[in-house]
C-alpha cells in the first residue's frame, strides 16, 4: 500500500462525524441519516474491532445484504433498459455489472477506497476489499433510506455517471473460457453435459439445460436459447461457487487425488492379442450394413461426436459427416439431425 492510502485508512480513525459525512456525500450525492451503518461499511474484518458483546464489528453482514440489494437494483435498471431483451441476456449483462471486479473500480473511481478503515497490509493483500465496500455501502444506504434510495444511488450516481450500461451488456465475457483456463491450471477435468432439450411454450424457439462437471463433481447448470449461452451460464455460475464455496473445490480435488490414484495402478491382466476384438468394424460388415444398421452400431457414417472436454466448437458440425441419406434431406433436416447426434447425452 503507498503511503497516501495508508495516510487516509488512519485518518479516518480521527474523523469527526460532520468530516465523515461531508465525504460520504462526495461519494454518494446525498447525506447519511444514521451514520452508524456507513461506519460499520467503512470497517473491514482486518482491524479486528469488536462491539460491547465482545461480538466481530465489521462490514461483512452489510456485505452480505449489499450483495442481494444490488442484484435486485441492478436487475430492475437492466429489466427496463434492455427491454424485450432474453433472460440469458440480462443475466449476463447484471453479472457483469455487479461483478467484483467492476465493484472494485467503481470503489476506487467514487473515492470510496481511501475510506475503507482496515490493518495496513490489507489494502495490497485483499484484492476485493474495495468491492466488498461498495457492496457493505449499499447495504448501509438500505437500512438507512430504503431501496428506492438504493435505486436513485444506482441509477442518477454509478450507471448515468460511471458506466455505459449499453457498453458493458455488448461487451463478451466469455465465462467458458475462464472456467476452462482455471481447469487447466489446476489439471483437473472439466466439461459440460446436456441435461435437457425441450421448446419454449410460447415461440416454439429449442430451449437447452447444460451442467458443467468438474473431475466428475457436479457444478451448476445454465438454461439458454443455445448451446452456447447455456454452457455460458453454466460457467458463470459455477466460477462463483468456486469462489464462494471451499468445500466445492475440495470436492473437486478429492476427486482428481482418486483418479489418479487409479490411473496410477498397474493393470494386471493383459488382453489376449489373438483374441479378435469385438470394437473392430471389417469393410465387408460395414458395405453390408443397412443405413440403419449403421446407427444402431454407432458407425462412423453418423455424425462425429465432439469431444465434450474443453470444446468451444458446440454449435458447429461438418457436412461430411454426415449420411448420404440425410443428404438428401431439407437443411433444416440436416441441422436438427448433426444436433442431436453430437449432443446426445452420454
Amino acid at each position: 500500500m503507498d503511503f497516501k492510502n495508508y495516510i487516509d485508512a488512519i485518518r479516518l480513525n480521527f474523523l469527526d462525524e460532520k468530516e465523515l459525512r461531508r465525504s460520504l456525500f462526495e461519494v454518494m450525492g446525498f447525506y447519511p441519516h444514521n451514520i452508524n451503518f456507513y461506519e460499520q461499511a467503512l470497517m473491514h474484518k482486518s482491524i479486528g474491532r469488536r462491539n460491547d458483546k465482545g461480538k466481530p464489528l465489521n462490514n461483512e453482514r452489510l456485505e452480505f445484504l449489499g450483495d442481494a440489494m444490488l442484484d435486485a437494483a441492478v436487475g430492475h435498471i437492466v429489466y427496463e433498459h434492455f427491454p424485450g431483451k432474453r433472460e440469458g441476456f440480462l443475466t449476463n449483462t447484471r453479472s457483469k455489472l455487479v461483478s467484483r471486479d467492476t465493484l472494485g473500480k467503481l470503489a476506487e473511481e467514487m473515492g470510496l477506497k481511501r475510506l475503507i478503515l482496515s490493518s495496513g497490509h490489507s489494502h495490497s493483500h485483499n484484492s476485493y476489499m474495495a468491492g466488498n465496500a461498495f457492496e457493505a455501502l449499499v447495504g448501509a444506504i438500505y437500512l438507512d433510506q430504503g431501496y428506492e434510495a438504493v435505486m436513485r444511488f444506482m441509477e442518477k450516481r454509478i450507471l448515468s455517471r460511471l458506466i455505459n450500461i449499453d457498453k458493458v451488456a455488448y461487451k463478451e465475457v466469455n465465462f467458458k473460457s475462464k472456467l476452462l483456463e482455471w481447469s487447466q491450471k489446476n489439471r483437473v477435468h472439466m466439461e459440460f453435459r446436456m441435461q435437457k432439450q425441450s421448446k419454449d411454450k410460447d415461440s416454439s424457439s429449442p430451449i437447452f439445460i447444460f451442467q458443467a462437471y468438474i473431475e466428475g463433481v457436479a457444478g451448476e447448470s445454465g438454461q439458454g436459447f443455445s448451446k452456447k449461452e447455456a454452457q455460458q451460464l453454466a460457467a458463470e455460475a459455477t466460477l462463483k461457487r468456486l469462489k464462494r464455496e471451499p468445500q466445492f473445490i475440495d470436492a473437486i480435488f478429492a476427486a482428481k487425488s482418486d483418479r489418479t490414484k487409479m490411473e496410477e495402478m498397474p493393470t494386471m491382466s493383459v488382453p489376449d492379442t489373438t483374441v479378435e476384438q469385438e470394437f473392430i468394424i471389417h469393410q465387408e460388415e460395414q458395405a453390408a450394413s443397412t443405413p440403419a444398421e449403421l446407427a444402431d452400431t454407432g458407425s462412423e457414417a453418423q455424425v462425429s461426436q465432439p469431444d465434450s472436454h474443453y470444446s468451444d466448437e458446440t454449435d458447429d458440425f461438418d457436412l461430411s459427416d454426415i449420411t448420404h441419406e440425410a443428404r438428401e434431406q431439407s437443411r433444416e433436416d440436416i441441422i436438427a439431425a448433426a444436433e442431436a447426434a453430437a449432443f446426445q447425452e452420454g
